[in-house]
């Protein structure tokens, strides 16, 4: 599968609560949770004049009080777009990289304390909120988004000591596994946890007719970066956003 697929898999697989189709460009809205889910990817041929649309999109964003951002991946059109969106003032935020991965050879996990469930149950919610510290006016959006995915999906936690340490979900189409959310309770991070809760989302992979994992990660994420460098992952490409703020937001990655 090529790259720009990878990219479409990511936007099914993490929706916004709207989506305007705007001359090639994808216009995703979402109350503001997370910039993958409000920004815009102009990743097919436009015809418009781009200054002109660029305008319209910043109108749109800011009737509904958000940052305008951009995604920009080795696919946008135009190509010139991100320096563009410089000389505007857009700023550079979170580089990306996504990574994909051979299910062929992923070992079995050691620890088998583990819950998968199809949907978002409040248990998965309430643990997945705590770790990564979502805002109490987020959940209702997350839940929405969460129950708005298609295909095969589950959502994992895996236990020590009681409780949930670590959680995450994952969504299977076109034979790809997408993971999504993994966090870990920062009383035990670097302790092996993540990475065996991963191994139990590939081997469900593998069980749903997934051949081949994929995940985005921040550029800056050594522990993270680490962690999927050792299971088996590569880079295929990087992604990061163009922000132009409207507002004080806490819109996140």
């Amino acid at each position: 599968m090529d790259s720009k697929s990878i990219e479409e898999l990511s936007l099914n697989h993490w929706p916004s609560l709207s989506t305007l189709l705007y001359d090639g460009w994808l216009l995703r809205f979402a109350n503001g949770y997370t910039k993958r889910a409000n920004s815009i990817s102009p990743i097919y041929d436009c015809t418009y004049d781009l200054q002109l649309k660029i305008d319209e999109c910043e109108k749109m964003y800011r009737g509904q009080q958000l940052p305008v951002i951009y995604k920009i991946t080795p696919f946008v059109h135009p190509a010139h777009l991100d320096e563009v969106l410089a000389e505007r003032g857009y700023l550079k935020h979170d580089m990306t990289s996504v990574q994909v991965l051979d299910l062929k050879h992923v070992r079995q996990p050691r620890l088998r304390s583990v819950k998968l469930s199809q949907e978002a149950d409040l248990e998965w919610i309430n643990d997945f909120c705590q770790m990564s510290q979502v805002g109490e006016r987020h959940i209702p959006t997350m839940t929405t988004m969460l129950d708005n995915i298609k295909g095969c999906k589950t959502m994992i936690s895996l236990y020590a000591d009681s409780r949930a340490v670590a959680c995450g979900f994952g969504v299977i189409e076109r034979e790809y596994l997408g993971l999504f959310d993994i966090v870990t309770h920062p009383d035990y991070r670097n302790q092996g946890y993540a990475g065996q809760m991963i191994l139990h989302l590939l081997q469900w992979g593998k069980q749903h007719g997934a051949r081949y994992s994929y995940l985005a990660v921040v550029a800056n994420n050594a522990p993270a970066l680490r962690l999927y460098e050792k299971i088996g992952y590569s880079e295929i490409y990087k992604y990061w956003y163009r922000v132009k703020e409207h507002s004080p937001s806490d819109v996140s990655s």
